[in-house]
């Protein structure tokens, strides 16, 4: 779609997130095929008195992309701008897909440093939301930006970077769509390089037992515990010289179909029809897993598919908490009548400098909680959101969760900081909805 769209607009439909809970009708949609389209787009919205949000994939679990104003799709501003090797970084338009994006850099011998376990979101979704994997010294996928360009309230275009905007730029890497949307992001990379994987079966009591010293020999360290067990699945992924050795078609297909994909949908099904069964899959599951190492370039070692639709609640907490708040977490799950289907996943990220980064200022651990899609989930999630706020946990940005601004002020000391900063870009609130008034304020 042309400048015809962005003038006019396509047909109003309803949009879905990626996991179903969450729809929303805009009054128009917009693809802007060029920055310019999309500022004229936000001008025209701001003049017609509606609001104006972006949407990527929709992975978010959040209503932070929803609008009944100017929903306007990315996907058409993709592709790689530029490379710099000199400097080591990447120009690449907001809309690209991190897949996109990883495997176009790997033919050029190039990779981010770190990664979350999925890439299909936008870069800009992805980072605007707090998207991380785990890493001991390696941040969020937010934190790898060097720079970045972004359309505000006024339709104007401001490029940020530590020199040049450098406020914006301390906020706008995690700015949750409130500051503006973003057109290009330049992210720092380095030679493409080898990670080997170490997968191993760990029981609960062995991995909290020995977290930090998992944690501090390992360069990405993370686990999965199965709910109704005393079973985890420990994951080692540190960088070797190689060469490739990826996964055999066996210990492959474990891990893609029966943790993953396909089996993992149909015992989900059996399990969301009859609960009781539950416990018992759990069981077999986490028994089935055996010790395999592998060794692959960062992405795919650091990705996987993951077709189950599921919902999910994940919290960052100070490190130094996160044995005390899964073992409260097992506890409750043990004394509950709750029937828990997917693991709860556990990963670290070092402190970063970004004002609303969940690992804005502290060394940092994740508890990640899901429910199959279409399970009734807010029983477990309150009790498990009840664990992770006593503990000053900091929820992902698009993630379930029923935190509002008044708390937020209370676990971001820069909350004021972003705040301010968006009264300044945004009065109006063009890049306003529901979502981030609750979270941010009025």
């Amino acid at each position: 779609m042309g400048t015809a769209t962005a003038r006019n607009g396509s047909t109003a439909t309803a949009w879905r997130n990626w996991a179903g809970n969450v729809t929303a009708t805009p009054t128009r949609v917009v693809t802007p095929a060029s920055v310019g389209e999309l500022q004229e787009a936000v001008r025209r919205a701001a003049e017609d008195g509606l609001r104006v949000k972006a949407v990527g994939t929709g992975h978010s679990f959040t209503a932070a992309a929803a609008t009944d104003g100017v929903l306007v799709r990315p996907q058409a501003l993709a592709g790689i701008r530029s490379i710099d090797r000199a400097a080591g970084t990447v120009t690449v338009a907001a809309g690209t897909a991190l897949k996109d994006l990883n495997r176009a850099l790997a033919a050029e011998g190039l990779s981010l440093t770190n990664m979350g376990d999925i890439m299909e979101q936008t870069v800009s979704g992805a980072t605007s939301t707090g998207t991380h994997g785990t890493g001991r010294e390696s941040a969020s996928i937010a934190a790898q930006i060097r720079s970045l360009e972004l359309v505000t309230a006024d339709g104007e275009l401001l490029v940020c970077s530590e020199k040049e905007n450098p406020e914006v730029f301390a906020a706008a890497r995690v700015g949750i769509g409130a500051l503006g949307i973003v057109t290009a992001i330049t992210f720092a990379v380095e030679p493409l390089f080898f990670l080997t994987a170490r997968e191993e079966p760990m029981g609960f009591d062995r991995v909290t037992a020995e977290f930090e010293e998992h944690f501090a020999e390992n360069e990405h360290f993370e686990f999965y515990w199965f709910p109704h067990t005393g079973n985890c699945n420990t994951k080692r992924n540190n960088r070797s010289q190689g060469p490739a050795a990826p996964p055999g078609p066996v210990s492959g297909w474990i891990e893609d179909e029966l943790l993953s994909n396909g089996l993992f949908q149909a015992v989900n099904t059996l399990g969301r029809a009859v609960p009781a069964t539950i416990p018992s899959i759990a069981r077999v599951a986490s028994r089935a897993l055996s010790a395999r190492t592998y060794t692959d370039i960062p992405y795919k070692v650091f990705t996987s598919p993951r077709r189950v639709r599921f919902v999910e609640m994940e919290y960052a907490l100070p490190r130094e908490a996160v044995v005390e708040a899964l073992r409260e977490l097992r506890a409750m799950v043990d004394r509950s009548r709750l029937r828990i289907s997917f693991p709860v996943e556990v990963r670290t990220a070092p402190a970063d400098d970004i004002a609303l980064s969940t690992a804005s200022g502290r060394d940092t651990a994740y508890i990640a909680v899901h429910m199959y899609r279409g399970t009734p989930y807010q029983a477990y999630f309150t009790a498990a959101e009840h664990i992770f706020t006593a503990h000053g946990g900091r929820p992902h940005w698009g993630k379930v969760h029923t935190r509002d601004a008044e708390y937020f002020s209370r676990v971001y000391p820069r909350f004021g900081e972003f705040t301010a900063l968006r009264d300044r870009l945004d009065p109006d609130r063009v890049f306003g909805n529901d979502y981030l008034r609750r979270v941010l304020g009025a």
